[in-house]
């Protein structure tokens, strides 16, 4: 069975070459009718899942898994409730143990830029509880999509 893919290659906003779309629901928004600020997290693990997925590193090896170290957002406008969004998303950095993550959320019905998130995430062995050395098998299929935009 083919896996469906929510999101989709892209080069409307270099250096990124991959996006996925979110609508904004109602209860993403607040008591201003504007979505609250924690609800960008999730638009962004699902843009960064859709990512994996394309590459085929979506399931790991059950040894190995990767954990949030490190989140940070910059909001620029505010999303209302039913607006489309295409969150942009990449893969920056790889470090010996991290991989460092870059991500814009636009509004689609005018390009609008509304959040950034950098966000490092750490390759864990689960059996020690450690940070363990990335492996190639990760490595390439992201260092082959985004080329000379990846920093190693």
């Amino acid at each position: 069975m083919t896996s469906l893919e929510l999101g989709r290659i892209s080069t409307r906003k270099l250096p990124f070459k991959y996006s996925a779309l979110a609508r904004v629901g109602f209860s993403d928004t607040d008591a201003q009718g504007i979505v609250y600020y924690g609800r960008y997290l999730p638009y962004f693990d699902t843009a960064r899942v859709e990512y994996l997925r394309h590459l085929g590193r979506l399931v790991g090896d059950g040894e190995h898994e990767f954990v949030m170290r490190a989140s940070a957002l910059e909001y620029f406008a505010p999303a209302r409730f039913d607006d489309l969004l295409e969150v942009f998303i990449r893969v920056s950095r790889f470090g010996r143990t991290s991989a460092t993550y870059e991500g814009a959320a636009y509004r689609m019905e005018d390009d609008a830029l509304m959040v950034t998130a950098r966000q490092t995430l750490v390759l864990v062995d689960l059996h020690e509880r450690r940070a363990a050395p990335i492996p190639e098998r990760y490595r390439e299929p992201v260092r082959a999509f985004e080329g000379e935009d990846l920093d190693e």
